[in-house]
């Protein structure tokens, strides 16, 4: 199949509610040419630097997610453009968005990291933590960042029960924070390549979908 066949098979599977990331990193502008010509608007990526100069080549009207690990230094980079940071896991992270949010005069949207995985590798907050943070008032001392939902990842592993329960353990605590902390919060991002259909059974909003769409990463 092509870049474009693939894109089709998948938004063919996704509920009106669940929107499609392409994850685009360690992949060529043209693979993403590709599939913009297919309509495709939202793409991933993890590197400031390898998104910088995409984003520069390419088309504007492009949605740039940060999908990966983000250090406090490279933010001032993305800040201007990025549409949704999916990986805040700290308040260190948070505090830096919202300080060069504010130089550029906008608000960035973030999602909340959780760490349910069981790899010690995941970053992220606990249950607990989040709770925290909205009982506390922390998240609403930032003016310049919106926490728009929940982003998490299942662990790696072959077992589709477990990973069906991880990911029902985020849609009820999303459930959870719309219902006691904030009724605005409208996103949960689970799923990729290789979990991403029992993400959208569990109530994923947003998955994330790269090698099956572009192959194999270009490192």
């Amino acid at each position: 199949m092509t870049i474009a066949e693939k894109i089709d098979f998948i938004n063919k599977r996704l509920p009106s509610t669940t929107r499609l990331v392409a994850i685009s990193k360690f992949h060529p502008a043209s693979s993403i040419m590709e599939a913009y010509q297919a309509g495709q608007r939202m793409f991933g990526e993890s590197r400031e630097q390898e998104l910088s100069e995409k984003q520069s080549s390419l088309p504007k009207d492009i949605e740039w997610h940060f999908i990966g690990h983000l250090q406090t230094n490279k933010v001032k980079y993305i800040a201007p453009y990025v549409a949704l940071v999916h990986s805040v896991d700290s308040i260190k992270l948070l505090q830096e968005l919202d300080k060069q949010a504010e130089k550029c005069g906008r608000v960035i949207d973030c999602l909340l990291e959780l760490h349910v995985a069981q790899e010690e590798t995941k970053y992220g907050f606990d249950f607990d933590d989040v709770r925290a943070l909205y009982r506390e008032s922390v998240l609403s001392k930032f003016k310049h960042v919106k926490i728009r939902g929940l982003m998490g990842m299942a662990s790696n592993t072959d077992n589709q029960s477990q990973i069906r329960e991880e990911f029902s353990s985020i849609s009820s605590f999303f459930s959870e924070v719309k219902d006691s902390f904030d009724p605005q919060v409208d996103t949960l991002s689970m799923g990729m390549t290789h979990d991403w259909e029992l993400a959208v059974e569990e109530g994923s909003t947003l998955v994330r979908i790269g090698s099956f769409i572009f192959g194999e990463r270009v490192y």
